[in-house]
């Protein structure tokens, strides 16, 4: 009882519910006014995949209203019902008798829309592999718009990393995040709209959600919604190749799900109150954190074994006497190319956020600061930098940030040919600054001086006239980097830092 945007069932908890298919539910409305459905009993229609709606017009001289309803006679109808087409979404009658809508055969309209849905369900499946996603960013007065286009653009390439497609992006700018939906219950609407409209199976928005809100999300609009956190954790699952990475990596996941179990399915859910719901035992919920709780303590003892080993292997580095230097920088700045460039290792560098995750060491051999003879120093690949490192992922990458904070000095990379490389030295500084242990002195690299133009080239050198300008891929400026390295581990070997 009310109209179609007051009564609306929870997607999740339609009888049938899909991209390919109609809900299996029809709905009846009344009106007072001779006029077609509105926008909003129409977009509720939309967003429930009714198999139709009709909206019948109440009028005629008999019309009279007792204890506040309304009853009188049926004068029109309007007969509104989904289209195949994604430009016009819908489709509404013009006004017809009672007798013409009795003559509608539906379960005929409905079997012919499923048939037309499923043709294009098929076509949208053919990558299966891949997921349809819609994008969501909120803008809130704590960001400029440069700020959160770069954001925006960043999320973007962080979920075509993970495998995904992004059909459509949804921006909206609010002073605050709504608490209980992050957008507005109008934008909520419109994404729920939208993904019926463009089949994604995935909503992603550019901000840390809290487990409410997740929720919330994803009873509004039917599908699965990820945060930037979650993405950057589906991310590293996948180019986690080591024993101590995919460690990392589930510990990292194990932390940050903990907290979402609750409404993650009826199978763990709480039980309620009352009569009838209270015994003796467990809720799968329960029994499902203790077991994440008894994992994660496991795992975290697995670091610790893990840190132990690594520290005996850079102690037994430094008995030797070898100088070690860590390449840190913003992710898919190319610090795996400049390892692969300078010692000939066999890393994996592509153009993807996060390509590499398992520090690598290397030996490279350098010109002496003094007798410019040869010496050996030890040149070590880390992790990818990102603005706000999910704090999950700064605890559980304990073990190979300590290859950073360990090392004698670093050797900080930058993407010039990146818009937004200034904010990126700040990202990695930060990141540096809130580490437990402060880093060695560093020597700032700019990377792809070949992909931009004599403005910015002339900008970086005026702001930065310490630092070396080199292309890994193209190999220019390697001689002179190999220098500065010789000096900078000259500086540190004479105690000067």
């Amino acid at each position: 009882m009310g109209t179609p945007s007051q009564t609306q069932i929870p997607p999740l908890e339609l009888p049938r519910y899909g991209a390919e298919r109609l809900c299996g539910i029809r709905c009846i409305a009344t009106q007072l006014t001779d006029t077609p459905p509105d926008t909003a009993s129409l977009t509720a229609m939309a967003i429930q995949r009714l198999d139709a709606l009709v909206v019948l017009t109440l009028s005629g001289s008999g019309f009279e209203r007792r204890g506040g309803g309304a009853t009188g006679y049926i004068k029109t109808a309007f007969l509104a019902h989904l289209t195949p087409h994604p430009e016009t979404l819908w489709t509404v009658s013009s006004a017809l008798s009672l007798d013409a809508l009795s003559e509608q055969d539906f379960l005929n309209l409905v079997e012919e829309l499923e048939a037309e849905f499923r043709r294009q369900y098929v076509a949208q499946q053919v990558d299966a592999s891949h997921d349809r996603v819609l994008l969501v960013g909120l803008m809130t007065q704590a960001m400029d718009a440069a700020s959160f286009a770069e954001n925006l653009a960043e999320v973007q390439r962080l979920v075509e990393s993970a495998g995904g497609d992004v059909l459509q992006v949804i921006q909206q700018k609010r002073p605050q995040p709504h608490p209980q939906t992050v957008v507005g219950p109008g934008k909520v609407q419109e994404i729920a709209l939208t993904v019926q409209t463009i089949g994604a199976n995935l909503v992603v928005f550019n901000r840390d959600l809290s487990p409410a809100q997740v929720r919330n999300l994803e009873r509004l609009c039917g599908v699965r919604v990820v945060d930037r956190t979650e993405v950057i954790l589906d991310i590293f699952a996948q180019r986690a190749q080591s024993g101590a990475g995919k460690l990392q990596v589930e510990l990292a996941q194990l932390e940050y799900r903990l907290p979402r179990l609750t409404g993650h399915g009826q199978a763990m859910s709480r039980l309620g109150g009352g009569i009838g719901t209270r015994g003796p035992g467990e809720t799968k919920l329960e029994t499902e954190r203790r077991a994440i709780q008894r994992r994660i303590t496991r795992l975290q003892q697995e670091v610790n074994q893990l840190q132990a080993h690594r520290s005996r292997l850079r102690q037994q580095r430094q008995h030797n006497q070898m100088p070690t230097v860590a390449i840190v920088g913003y992710t898919n700045a190319g610090k795996s190319t400049l390892l692969n460039t300078l010692t000939n290792a066999d890393v994996l560098a592509a153009d993807q956020l996060f390509a590499t995750l398992d520090p690598t060491t290397r030996r490279l051999l350098v010109p002496h600061a003094v007798s410019q003879t040869p010496q050996a120093i030890l040149l070590t690949d880390t992790v990818g930098f990102i603005h706000e490192l999910p704090p999950s992922l700064l605890d559980a990458f304990r073990a190979t940030l300590e290859e950073v904070t360990d090392a004698d000095a670093l050797l900080h990379l930058v993407d010039l040919s990146s818009p937004s490389w200034q904010n990126q030295i700040r990202a990695v500084m930060k990141i540096l600054s809130e580490l437990p242990v402060t880093p060695g002195p560093s020597l700032l690299v700019f990377n792809k001086v070949d992909q931009v133009d004599s403005e910015t080239l002339n900008l970086a050198k005026a702001e930065y006239p310490q630092a070396v300008f080199i292309s890994a891929q193209e190999r220019l400026g390697l001689e002179t980097l190999r220098q500065r390295l010789g000096q900078l581990v000259h500086y540190v070997d004479s105690g000067l830092w």
